[in-house]
C-alpha cells in the first residue's frame, strides 16, 4: 500500500489587496494561506498531506473520493449564521463560502466514514457540522485562562485534563497534556454523537471525540494547535492515529474497488462465454 493521502483545508482566504507584493513576482491575486507546520506534521506521521481549496458543493464527492483522511485546521472565527445565532460584537472576520464548504466537507466525510482530525478551528467546525454550536468571545466567560497566548506556538502555557475513558487518552498516554492556547472561540451545545473528553482549568472545552470507532473510522478534535508541537511524542500521535486510520481506510476502499473490478470482470466473461455458446 502506498502512503494514504489526508486532506487538509485551508480556511483562510487573503484578498488580492491585502495580498504582499513582491518583487520581479507574479501580480497579486487572492491567496490561500496555509502554516506549513500542518503538512510537515503529516508528512512526519507517514501521510501524504494535499491542500484542500474551498470548492464548489458538487466537487465535494469528487475531492473526498481521492481521499483517506482529512485535516481540519485552524483559521478565522465561523460564521455564526452557520449554527443559528446572530453575530457577536467582538466576532472576527469570517468567510461564510468558506465555513459551508468546510461543513459539507466534514459531514460527507464522515458519511463515508473517513477519519478525521480536527485542529483549533477544525474543531469547531467539526462541532458545528454535527449540529453543535459555539462561544462566540471566550473572554465573556471569565475564565482565569489565557487562551490566546502571546508566546510562540512552539511554547505550552496551560494543561488540560483529559478523561480516562477516551480514545485520545489511549492516543497521549492517559493523564493531563501540556498545550498551547490561540484560539477566540470555543465549544457550547456539543454537536450530535460527539463528546468532550478533555478541558482546561476553567472548564473550557478543549477535545471532542466520536465514539464510532469501526473499520478504523476515527473523529477527534482537538483545541490545541498540535502541529506545532510535534517535537512531543503525545502531540505527534494525534496524527500518526489520523495517518493509521486513514491506511486502514485505504485498504478498506482499495477492497471494496478491487472486488468490484473482479465482479466486472467475471460478468463481462459470463457474456462472453454465453456468446461463445449461442454461436
Amino acid at each position: 500500500m502506498s502512503k494514504p493521502m489526508i486532506g487538509v483545508t485551508v480556511s483562510e482566504i487573503r484578498a488580492k489587496e491585502d495580498a504582499q507584493r513582491v518583487r520581479h513576482g507574479e501580480p497579486t491575486q487572492t491567496e490561500m494561506t496555509l502554516g506549513l507546520a500542518y503538512m510537515r506534521a503529516i508528512e512526519r506521521a507517514g501521510g501524504l498531506p494535499v491542500a484542500l481549496p474551498p470548492l464548489k458543493n458538487e466537487n465535494v464527492e469528487p475531492l473526498l473520493d481521492q481521499l483517506s483522511g482529512l485535516l481540519l485546521t485552524g483559521g478565522p472565527d465561523l460564521d455564526p449564521a452557520c449554527y443559528g445565532a446572530e453575530p457577536h460584537p467582538e466576532l472576527g472576520p469570517i468567510d461564510h463560502d468558506v465555513d459551508v464548504f468546510e461543513i459539507a466537507l466534514c459531514r460527507r466525510a464522515g458519511r463515508r466514514e473517513i477519519p478525521i482530525l480536527g485542529i483549533c478551528r477544525g474543531m469547531q467546525v467539526l462541532n458545528v457540522a454535527r449540529q453543535g454550536s459555539l462561544i462566540q468571545h471566550l473572554p465573556d466567560t471569565g475564565g482565569p485562562i489565557e487562551h490566546r497566548q502571546s508566546e510562540p506556538g512552539d511554547r505550552t502555557t496551560h494543561e488540560v485534563r483529559v478523561a480516562p475513558d477516551s480514545g485520545l487518552a489511549q492516543t497521549t498516554g492517559g493523564g493531563p497534556v501540556d498545550v498551547n492556547s490561540f484560539h477566540h472561540q470555543a465549544i457550547d451545545r456539543l454537536g450530535l454523537g460527539l463528546r468532550a473528553v478533555a478541558w482546561a482549568q476553567d472548564g473550557v472545552i478543549e477535545a471532542i471525540e466520536a465514539d464510532e470507532g469501526q473499520d478504523g473510522h476515527f473523529v477527534l478534535g482537538v483545541q490545541w494547535h498540535a502541529e506545532t508541537l510535534i517535537e512531543e511524542a503525545e502531540q505527534l500521535a494525534l496524527f500518526e492515529r489520523l495517518v493509521t486510520a486513514a491506511e486502514l481506510t485505504a485498504q478498506r476502499n482499495f477492497g471494496a474497488q478491487d472486488a468490484e473490478l473482479t465482479a466486472q470482470s467475471s460478468s463481462e466473461q459470463e457474456e462472453e462465454d454465453s456468446g461463445a455458446h449461442a454461436i
